[in-house]
Order: C-alpha cells, then sequence, then structure tokens
C-alpha cells in the first residue's frame, strides 16, 4: 500500500476545489489542520472521511462523508463554505464575505450510525457493530441509482446531492430496478 502523504492529500483537495470552481480555506494553519485530519482518516479507515464529523470505520455507513462529502455542494452555494470550512467559496476566500459556521446537514440516522458505535473491548465492539447494524431502519436498503444526466452509477441508500460527474441535482438520478428486486 502506498504511503499517503499530507502533499497527496493537499493535491487531491486542490484539484477537486478547482473542479468544482471552490476554494481552500484562506487561513494557512486552519487549512493544515484540516489536511492532517484528512491523512489521519485516510490512514485509520482506508478512506479520507470528513475531518469534522465522527466516521464509523465501516464503508457502507461512512459513504456520505468521504471527502469532498455529499453536503459539501449545497453548503457552499447556501453559507460560502462546507461543513468544516475545508473547501469555500471565492468571495469568501478573497475576504469579501465573513465565515460563519454552517449548521450539520447530515440526517440523524446516518450520524447515529457513527456516534451509536462505542467500545472499549474487540468483543464489545463486534457486539455494539452488530447492534448498530440491527437498529438500522427497516427497509432502508442500498439501491443502484444512475444519473440519468451523464450516467453515472452508484450503490446507495440514496442519491448524492449532486452528481460528482456533472454536477446534476439529486433529482436526475433514477433507480436502476435489477432482477434481485423484482424476486424478492
Amino acid at each position: 500500500m502506498t504511503e499517503i502523504t499530507l502533499g497527496m492529500v493537499r493535491q487531491r483537495a486542490e484539484a477537486d476545489a478547482r473542479t468544482y470552481g471552490y476554494y481552500l480555506n484562506p487561513d494557512p494553519a486552519f487549512l493544515q489542520s484540516l489536511l492532517e485530519g484528512l491523512k489521519r482518516n485516510e490512514e485509520r479507515y482506508g478512506y479520507p472521511s470528513c475531518p469534522c464529523r465522527l466516521a464509523s470505520g465501516k464503508f457502507e455507513f461512512d459513504r456520505d462523508i468521504i471527502c469532498p462529502c455529499d453536503y459539501r455542494d449545497p453548503d457552499v452555494v447556501e453559507f460560502g463554505a462546507c461543513y468544516c470550512a475545508l473547501y469555500v467559496r471565492k468571495d469568501v476566500y478573497e475576504g469579501n464575505t465573513e465565515l460563519k459556521p454552517v449548521p450539520e446537514r447530515r440526517p440523524m440516522e446516518k450520524q447515529s450510525r457513527a456516534y451509536g458505535i462505542v467500545a472499549i473491548s474487540p468483543e464489545a465492539k463486534l457486539a455494539e457493530s452488530t447492534k448498530a447494524e440491527a437498529e438500522t431502519p427497516s427497509g432502508i436498503k442500498p439501491k443502484l441509482l444512475y444519473c440519468k444526466q451523464c450516467g453515472y452509477v452508484v450503490f446507495r441508500d440514496e442519491p448524492p446531492y449532486t452528481c460528482p460527474i456533472c454536477k446534476a441535482k439529486r433529482e436526475m438520478f433514477a433507480e436502476i430496478k435489477t432482477r434481485i428486486d423484482f424476486i424478492g
């Protein structure tokens, strides 16, 4: 496995910011702490979960908070920055708009998956993990979804806020029915 460097994390964030017309937070010390958090989470979990949120360590539960998270685009549009303020709009970057706190958009049921898994020993962790999975609301299971604009396909319980490929809104996603859906 390739060692993750802070430079790699920064390059990935800068490239993503450029692609979507955003900027990274202009405060060098704050930006450094966010990038270090992303690096630490990627080393810990194997994926770069948001440095501002508690991850469960289970990819399936944390998919919506892998940076850039599903909530970034609506947060930047509405508030000028994402929840952790890693990504900001141009007016915030240039100091023309004051950076204010961004309210949490992540639904409580998704937060509880991460916050509910607290363990002391490996046995307790396994028991809590099994309990958290059993407490997932019935009827909610991942679906195969596609973007009607560009064809991007994703397997999740709900569509992303915006398509990561073409930036279409979540309303442009539709479910792909499979034979298993019709049998079950």
